[in-house]
């Protein structure tokens, strides 16, 4: 074999190089030939910068964490030299009006309750909502009071629904 790939005895054509396996003689131009049955696309620069960076996504992951720590490292170098030449015009604030806690008050005090203003009219049943259903029955406590309050007595009747048709 002289174009040095492991192919069959029989094979007339290499199918990597498009040679004949015996004498190394080119019998057939693959690329030619690819390039006339499949019609290559015609690629923009831009649409080709896209497709390099799709197939060699860790490379551009890793360009781009590189250039932003670059970045960083660049501002972080202009801000030091920046603060080492220039001088501040504002006063000086004691480090014990930051970090001294012992003239400060305390969280663990809790607030007292705000006033809450809301008009009741000293009657407290008006802030008290009842849900009425159907075949309910007060309980003995509340007839006893409406008793008391000059009612009837009797526990009052649930009215019958209308029926649907």
């Amino acid at each position: 074999m002289v174009c040095r790939h492991a192919i069959d005895d029989a094979a007339r054509v290499c199918p990597y190089c498009g040679s004949d396996p015996r004498t190394g003689e080119k019998l057939v131009d693959a690329q030619a030939l690819l390039q006339e049955v499949f019609h290559p696309r015609r690629v923009s620069t831009t649409e080709g910068l896209m497709q390099f960076a799709r197939q060699r996504q860790g490379v551009v992951i890793a360009l781009g964490v590189l250039a932003v720590v670059l970045l960083l490292a660049g501002f972080h170098e202009f801000v030091m030299r920046r603060n080492a030449t220039l001088v501040s015009d504002a006063a000086a604030v004691p480090l014990t009006d930051v970090a001294d806690l012992s003239n400060q008050q305390g969280d663990s005090q809790t607030l007292p309750m705000p006033d809450l203003k809301f008009q009741y009219d000293g009657n407290s049943k008006t802030m008290r909502s009842y849900i009425v259903e159907p075949g309910a029955v007060p309980p003995p406590e509340a007839t006893q009071t409406t008793t008391a309050a000059g009612g009837s007595g009797a526990p009052p009747q649930p009215q019958a629904k209308p029926q649907q048709q």
